[in-house]
């Protein structure tokens, strides 16, 4: 109110006398100099304001350890930078540093937030604080796994002009960002120029980076030859590097090639580990040669080496092509034994095999296994295990199963949808619709699929008219119907001898604007093609109604493209 007073009492003097006005106005002006000329520095301007701190409460004595501990707690990196900078600008007897620095860039780039990283790297290299190599490993690290390669070279390139030497684990860093990212030719470039162009001695980690890019853009000659090649490097080939070359064998279906790797293995008085026999068996494997597999895997265990979950997943997969369902089962239940998770989609998998086989209980067999061992089935899991029970007509022990899972998890769409597509199939309509009620209570929203499932149980029954009010109530709560939407419903209406109805379907659609797809045209034309005679009249309703739509249509294009 008194700056409303104060601007009218201004206007009343410019209005009267604009050489008072004047006079009022520079008043001010030379007042307000007169106070800025007080505070002679930026930071007493800063004290002469309270700023308040981004979070509360706010720590009185604050250390560098603690601001990286609060900063790393973050979930949200846009609050993480305002902590970073308040602590930095604004808390007493406080600067940040090397560590803290490192904590905000690394916060930033593992949640794929590098908008505010170059004014950071800049006010760090500004403040000549004594840098370490790690920071940039890890952003080099980060920008590879974001897909972003020429970035990870970028900031490699810059680590000199921290005061940092870069050392061989900055490249290697950089290597494998390269290697993810399918820049192979880059790889090679940068190995070749190591030593000239950026001082660095390369290890035997180096020279495995560089055999794993020439296998994968299928240069195995090439890394057969960088392989013969490390002795004169100073450099002995290990395990890995001779594993490497067995997987570029493996990747072109060469298992001679790659049995010819592994004996060298040998003959150089290597053990091989988990993962070269896992190579060699999943090569066996994708040629469709299980014995040969088995026979490794046997050899393995006799020398003493245990297999790893991944050894486990390449023949629990070959096990279900080779439909052999039982033994996948007994392979997966001694993965558990030996205290490995298996993956969601593996289970599946085994789960699929046995089924196909006709083997559900063994399949619930592998549910009661998952949880008495602590491995809590997914929704993916879930909703194989009912798709199977509701095939077999075993719904009911579906639902018993999906009300375990509610107990302790929460359903998803998928979930959801299979139990309803397996009550619909077998006309149990009220038990669809106590799920459907179940799911919009507990907020996952139902999409086109759930609804396309209400409406072909509905129109199966013989009550197409319900399905309709679901085509309205699907449209009312803005959901999209898909293409096989009205195909479903108009195909039912006409099967219940309602093809009166159809119209009423079609200016429903009409008023919404809706596109219908050729598909539900045609279920039309093959009904009243095969029934001419006596189909005149709903013939001619339709075809005014598609008149109708078209129109809106038409009417809809023409505005957007104005």
């Amino acid at each position: 109110m008194i700056k409303h007073r104060n601007i009218h009492h201004l206007r009343r003097i410019a209005t009267a006398n604009p050489q008072s006005f004047h006079s009022a106005t520079t008043t001010a002006d030379d007042h307000d100099e007169q106070l800025l000329s007080n505070i002679k520095s930026k930071s007493e301007l800063l004290k002469s304001y309270t700023v308040t701190p981004p979070i509360k409460p706010w720590p009185q004595k604050l250390t560098t350890k603690r601001l990286c501990s609060i900063i790393a707690q973050q979930q949200n990196v846009d609050l993480a930078l305002q902590i970073f900078h308040y602590a930095g600008n604004y808390h007493p007897n406080f600067r940040n540093n090397y560590d803290t620095y490192q904590s905000i860039i690394h916060k930033l780039s593992r949640r794929r937030a590098f908008e505010p990283i170059n004014s950071l790297l800049k006010e760090l290299r500004q403040s000549q604080t004594k840098c370490g190599e790690d920071l940039f490993i890890t952003l080099i690290r980060n920008y590879g796994i974001a897909s972003k390669p020429k970035e990870a070279i970028r900031i490699f390139l810059e680590i000199n002009d921290f005061g940092v030497q870069r050392s061989v684990r900055s490249f290697n860093t950089l290597l494998n960002a390269l290697v993810q990212n399918k820049k192979y030719d880059s790889v090679h470039i940068m190995f070749k120029n190591s030593r000239k162009r950026f001082d660095i001695v390369p290890n035997v980690f180096t020279c495995n980076i560089l055999l794993k890019a020439l296998c994968k853009k299928d240069d195995v000659e090439g890394a057969v030859k960088v392989l013969d090649e490390m002795p004169s490097m100073a450099m002995v080939p290990n395990v890995v590097s001779y594993t490497t070359i067995m997987g570029g064998y493996v990747d072109r279906g060469d298992m001679v090639g790659a049995k010819r790797a592994f004996n060298e293995l040998l003959d150089r008085g290597w053990l091989p580990d988990a993962t070269t026999y896992t190579v060699l068996m999943d090569g066996f494997c994708k040629l469709g040669k299980f014995i040969d597999a088995t026979k490794v895997m046997d050899e393995m265990e006799e020398n003493g080496v245990e297999p790893n979950d991944v050894t486990y997943s390449v023949m629990i997969e070959a096990l279900c092509k080779e439909n052999k369902s039982g033994e996948a089962l007994n392979m997966i239940i001694d993965m558990l034994e030996k205290k490995y998770v298996p993956s969601s989609g593996l289970c599946c998998r085994v789960i699929d095999a046995l089924c196909r086989e006709g083997k559900v209980d063994k399949a619930c067999d592998l549910w009661t296994i998952l949880l008495i061992k602590n491995c809590t089935p997914d929704n993916a899991i879930l909703s194989t295990l009912i798709h199977w029970l509701c095939n077999e007509g075993k719904i009911w022990e579906a639902r018993k199963l999906f009300d375990e899972f509610d107990r302790g998890s929460i359903p998803s769409v998928l979930t959801y949808n299979t139990l309803i597509a397996g009550m619909c199939d077998k006309g149990e309509l009220c038990e669809a619709g106590r799920l459907w009620d179940c799911m919009v209570e507990r907020g996952c929203p139902p999409n086109s699929f759930t609804y396309n499932l209400l409406i072909k149980g509905f129109c199966k029954k013989g009550y197409a008219n319900e399905g309709i009010r679901v085509l309205e109530e699907m449209l009312d709560k803005g959901c999209p119907p898909n293409e096989s939407t009205y195909s479903i419903l108009i195909k039912g209406l006409c099967e219940s001898g309602c093809e009166a109805d159809i119209s009423n379907v079609l200016n429903v659609v009409a008023s919404r604007n809706v596109e219908i797809k050729s598909d539900s045209w045609k279920v039309l034309v093959d009904k009243f093609v095969a029934n001419r005679g006596s189909t005149g009249v709903t013939l001619e309703r339709i075809l005014s109604a598609k008149s109708s739509i078209e129109t809106a249509n038409s009417s809809i294009e023409t505005t957007s493209a104005t």
